[in-house]
């Protein structure tokens, strides 16, 4: 209910995408319908981010409360199953919306005279003349610096320092001079904000790992900008953890649990929805196959005339044709779009080309061989270093020899007093006083 919630919450915003943008086209104002594009792009990013950050405090309670109705038996299954619930509802409130621009938006508009309309009245937005891979690099850009800076950063931070001083503005100052002239170190601290554990810590990692590496290939500089963002917050932390918050129970841990999981997930999903990125939102493959299959020369002269099609302008539906048609000093009878698609005059109009399922051809190779390609040579690198550096595992294995040894001289003298008839160790009684 919760991902169906996320996904209405993104059609909502395409709704809006939509409506401002025919709503700016019909200004009369021209400094409004020359930046229309820019200014929908912008807007709407920066809607989906605060949707993003709200949401993901009410998912984070959500998860929480079904786990309780679940009872689990252990804290280790009850950690486990709260972290998988709100990793998937926080994974798909984040990337929902990039998901859309990347793999959906532009591709069910259907074709002109034959449109798809929302509502009845509104047409599915369609992709720039370039592509959707400018408009997904600005949706990464905005949301993942915009979560980093508002709620990795400044909530970490405000907030417990709102808190604390809400406390102490509760307690009298000459009161508060008295306790800490009296009270101990580990008695002015209850006085901080209680630990909460490093499950937040955690899934901030996790969502920043998602996107830095998910979509990667439209956004190249989120690795730097994640770098950037985790110097600073190692500091930010840091200070929180001295400062704001009472002293976590060490608790001894074999590894991280469930987290390496869902690392080791998202770094194998990450290179299947890099190759869809590449082959599907972007231009590569189409440029390739012309250059290579239909280039008269070689090049890429002429890639763009291939990539549109022909429509007769009569074929228009009732109340569909433009309001208001240019006046080039002639009638016009046939138009271009972008798509592959047969002419209207060919023995199946406006059917898919032969161009269009080569393409696609392509485009499924590819991804095929880029995924073994990048799963082969991650693998390797996996063999070439090993998780346990060298000289550690000979300490180990130096140790197990030592345990060894130690319990074959046990059996060693076990077996000696057996044969000699040696009875069994007596307890060591005690001094004398005088002695002592």
């Amino acid at each position: 209910m919760q991902i169906c919630v996320t996904l209405a919450i993104v059609f909502g915003v395409v709704l809006y995408r939509v409506s401002i943008m025919t709503a700016l086209h019909m200004s009369s104002i021209p400094t409004v319908r020359t930046n229309i594009r820019a200014t929908v792009k912008t807007t709407a990013a920066i809607i989906n981010l605060i949707i993003i950050i709200i949401m993901d405090e009410v998912y984070g309670a959500i998860a929480r409360w079904l786990t309780v109705m679940e009872v689990p038996k252990t804290d280790k299954s009850f950690e486990e199953r709260l972290i998988f619930k709100t990793f998937v509802l926080k994974f798909a409130n984040a990337f929902t919306p990039i998901v859309y621009l990347a793999f959906f938006r532009g591709r069910i508009i259907g074709r002109p005279g034959k449109y798809i309309y929302v509502m009845g009245s509104y047409r599915m937005e369609e992709c720039a003349h370039a592509g959707c891979l400018m408009e997904l690099c600005i949706q990464l850009c905005i949301t993942m610096l915009g979560k980093q800076l508002i709620q990795n950063n400044l909530f970490e931070i405000g907030i417990p320092k709102l808190k604390k001083m809400l406390r102490q503005r509760k307690i009298d100052k000459n009161h508060q001079e008295e306790l800490n002239k009296t009270l101990h170190r580990h008695e002015k601290d209850h006085f901080l904000g209680p630990f909460v554990g490093l499950n937040p810590e955690y899934m901030e990692m996790i969502i920043q790992f998602g996107m830095v590496t998910l979509f990667v290939a439209s956004f190249p500089l989120a690795p730097l900008f994640a770098l950037l963002n985790n110097v600073i917050e190692i500091r930010l932390d840091a200070k929180k953890f001295v400062t704001e918050l009472r002293r976590p129970i060490a608790v001894r841990a074999k590894d991280i649990g469930i987290w390496y999981t869902l690392l080791r997930g998202l770094s194998k999903v990450a290179v299947i929805v890099n190759a869809f990125v590449i082959a599907f939102t972007s231009d590569f493959i189409p440029r390739l196959v012309y250059q290579y299959m239909y280039s008269p020369d070689g090049t890429l002269h002429g890639f763009v005339n291939h990539t549109l099609s022909y429509f007769n302008v009569s074929h228009f539906q009732p109340g569909t044709e433009p309001l208001q048609p240019m006046h080039l000093g002639y009638k016009v009878e046939v138009c271009r779009y972008k798509d592959y698609r047969d002419p209207p005059w060919s023995d199946t109009p406006y059917q898919f080309s032969k161009e269009f399922w080569a393409i696609l051809a392509a485009r499924l190779a590819f991804v095929i061989v880029f995924q073994n390609v990048v799963m082969l040579m991650s693998d390797f690198v996996d063999w070439l270093i090993p998780d346990i550096p060298k000289d550690i595992s000979v300490q180990i294995h130096k140790e197990r020899n030592l345990v060894v040894e130690l319990f074959m001289k046990a059996e060693r003298g076990k077996k000696y007093r057996n044969t000699i008839g040696d009875p069994s160790p007596q307890p060591l009684r005690s001094r004398p006083s005088s002695q002592a």
